[in-house]
């Protein structure tokens, strides 16, 4: 059951998290599942400056629904979008159930590498394409993380300074996210990062690295 706002204090939390990183809803819920474990960026609106960039080790999953397209999801997600959009909480209220490590981040120069990964990050061919592209200036990042579940899944406001096309969000209040649970075995995980850094290269660390 959601509480209808239970974030910490962050001077009694044991282990709270403010950093939230937005994802369409639909592939939050598919890193949930476990069928997915990594996502393409390339930035929102408002930091196509500076671009998009990991600089956390940790972060909320900060489920979205705007600008969800089904043709742009891959196939095999066409069919939740409607079941995300359906549990989706009251209007001005934002749903926290999942706190991500992150495993690595590739920079990836080369659209043709991100083929051999397309199973990973849930996308169709032609959004990764477009969003490689996206002013002109190729490249996307690839993030692979560990998701885990929060004990009990967490409402907060969703205040205006949330809202807009920007990929990073620091919430007012921290999260207590101690007790979360991966949604799937390490084993499994490591697996999968093994095949991935086969195809973009060798597994770097948190931060942005070439996979050229």
């Amino acid at each position: 059951m959601t509480s209808p706002d239970t974030r910490s204090d962050d001077r009694s939390a044991p282990d709270v998290e403010r950093t939230a990183l937005k994802e369409w809803a639909v592939l939050v819920d598919a890193m949930a599942r476990g069928s997915i474990v990594a996502m393409v960026r390339k930035g929102g609106i408002r930091e196509q400056r500076k671009g998009f960039g990991v600089r956390h080790d940790r972060f909320l999953l900060y489920p979205t629904y705007f600008h969800e397209k089904a043709a742009e999801l891959a196939e095999r997600f066409r069919d939740r979008l409607d079941a995300a959009h359906a549990d989706r909480p009251a209007e001005g209220r934002v749903r926290l159930e999942y706190v991500c490590d992150v495993v690595g981040v590739w920079a990836v120069s080369d659209l043709g590498r991100l083929a051999a990964v397309e199973h990973e990050h849930g996308l169709a061919p032609d959004a990764v394409a477009s969003r490689f592209y996206y002013k002109q200036r190729p490249g996307v990042q690839v993030v692979v993380v560990r998701a885990k579940r929060l004990p009990r899944a967490v409402e907060v406001p969703e205040l205006r300074r949330y809202a807009g096309c920007v990929s990073w969000v620091e919430l007012d209040g921290g999260v207590d996210v101690a007790g979360a649970m991966p949604v799937m075995p390490e084993s499994e995980l490591h697996r999968r990062v093994a095949a991935i850094a086969a195809a973009l290269g060798p597994l770097p660390g948190a931060g942005a690295a070439s996979a050229d």
